[in-house]
């Protein structure tokens, strides 16, 4: 019975010896943190949410109602906001590389200071849109549209130090 025993407790020990190895890990590797899980929002209501701060790198919120919500300093990068509605969304400081916005609805969205380089914006609209700071820096628009930016664009973005008319290719 004593060794039956003895062989119980030796593998629970293991098993927490174990489970504080694959718990502590990630934190203890050289400073490796694990990947923000990409999540799918696509068609959902999300009037009014709060995802200030978070990483959302590679989510998905096609065809999803976000008017209201705060993205702010947020990483999205590489997220599908296709067709999705961000009226009145607030973007501010948000980091929208490699997004894509291909029909969707930034109507009086807040996007001062946001990073948006290399997204794909093609039939987004824009109007009434805050871009103070804002980097367009390889984003495909239409040309309708980036006449309309121009027309309110100014302001230096604090992360890329690049001018926001400057990125828009404003005359």
């Amino acid at each position: 019975m004593t060794r039956l025993s003895n062989q119980i407790w030796a593998r629970i020990v293991c098993l927490l010896l174990w489970t504080v190895i694959f718990m502590t890990a990630p934190v203890t590797c050289a400073g490796f943190a694990p990947q923000a899980l990409a999540l799918d929002y696509n068609k959902e209501n999300l009037i009014n949410q709060d995802f200030s701060g978070r990483d959302l790198t590679d989510s998905s919120f096609s065809h999803a109602n976000l008017r209201y919500s705060n993205l702010s300093n947020t990483n999205l990068n590489g997220v599908s906001f296709f067709a999705a509605n961000l009226e009145s969304a607030n973007l501010e400081s948000a980091d929208l590389t490699n997004a894509t916005l291909d029909s969707a609805r930034l109507s009086k969205a807040n996007l001062t200071n946001a990073v948006l380089e290399g997204a794909f914006a093609a039939n987004a609209k824009f109007d009434g849109a805050i871009i103070d700071g804002a980097d367009f820096t390889d984003v495909l628009l239409r040309k309708d549209e980036q006449d309309k930016l121009c027309k309110v664009a100014k302001g230096t973005n604090p992360t890329t130090g690049r001018n926001t008319r400057d990125t828009l290719f404003c005359r």
